[in-house]
């Protein structure tokens, strides 16, 4: 049979639900492993995303494109990355994913970064992804993972050698986490060496944007800063 669009067929259902016999029964009766529906899903979007990894590997085996991607530009890797399904994801790496995207909906590391999933970050690098990828508008991963108070991802990052003053549309991740008065977050970009002092597009360093009276505030003055806003 040959690749071809279609609803929501009986694969896409058997590869989504975990039925892996059922799986190899249609398999064997001639269903492409790359039937996509309209929106370009294909099997083994459904099998990674929920995470049925002896799935997706009967479908890689049989020839699962796990590059293929849908019509929003996610992938396989992406979405198995977005949901945590670790075993999924370090299967697809195997068969030959590629750990990058183009923007933050296909780039695998920026949707385990929304959605605070460090054991798919770590493994992405592992198999040579950029802790450090920038998107437009997005920045890099780090970013991200601040940007959602996903603390224990932020961590893992930095282990990782992540830019902590890498800066998007201006703002640090300390600028970031100063804006969500996040006192876990600041410490923790503090002690991975963030610097208290650099200013955003506007001329403004965390401090100045941090709330007055704050912990945060008070942790990013006891690092140095100087809040602009006391000496106008």
């Amino acid at each position: 049979m040959s690749d071809v669009e279609s609803d929501w067929s009986p694969i896409h259902d058997a590869a989504f639900n975990g039925r892996v016999l059922a799986l190899q029964r249609l398999i064997a009766q001639g269903s492409s492993v790359n039937l996509s529906t309209l929106d370009q899903v294909s099997p083994i979007h459904g099998a990674c995303t929920q995470g049925h990894a002896a799935c997706a590997k009967t479908l890689m085996e049989n020839g699962a494109n796990v590059n293929s991607s849908t019509v929003d530009g996610h992938t396989p890797l992406s979405e198995a990355c977005a949901h945590g399904q670790v075993t999924c994801a370090s299967l697809l790496l195997q068969h030959g994913a590629i750990p990058l995207g183009t923007s933050e909906s296909s780039s695998p590391i920026h949707r385990a970064a929304a959605k605070g999933h460090p054991e798919c970050i770590e493994l992405l690098v592992q198999y040579g992804a950029n802790v450090d990828q920038y998107i437009h508008q997005s920045g890099s991963p780090l970013h991200v993972a601040c940007s959602n108070q996903h603390l224990e991802t932020v961590r893992k990052l930095l282990e990782l050698d992540a830019d902590v003053n890498s800066s998007v549309s201006g703002d640090s991740p300390l600028h970031i986490a100063a804006r969500l008065s996040s006192p876990q977050l600041v410490s923790l970009l503090l002690h991975h060496g963030a610097d208290s002092s650099v200013r955003n597009l506007e001329g403004k360093q965390p401090l100045d944007i941090a709330p007055p009276n704050s912990l945060v505030e008070r942790l990013l003055t006891q690092a140095g800063g100087v809040d602009s806003r006391s000496t106008k």
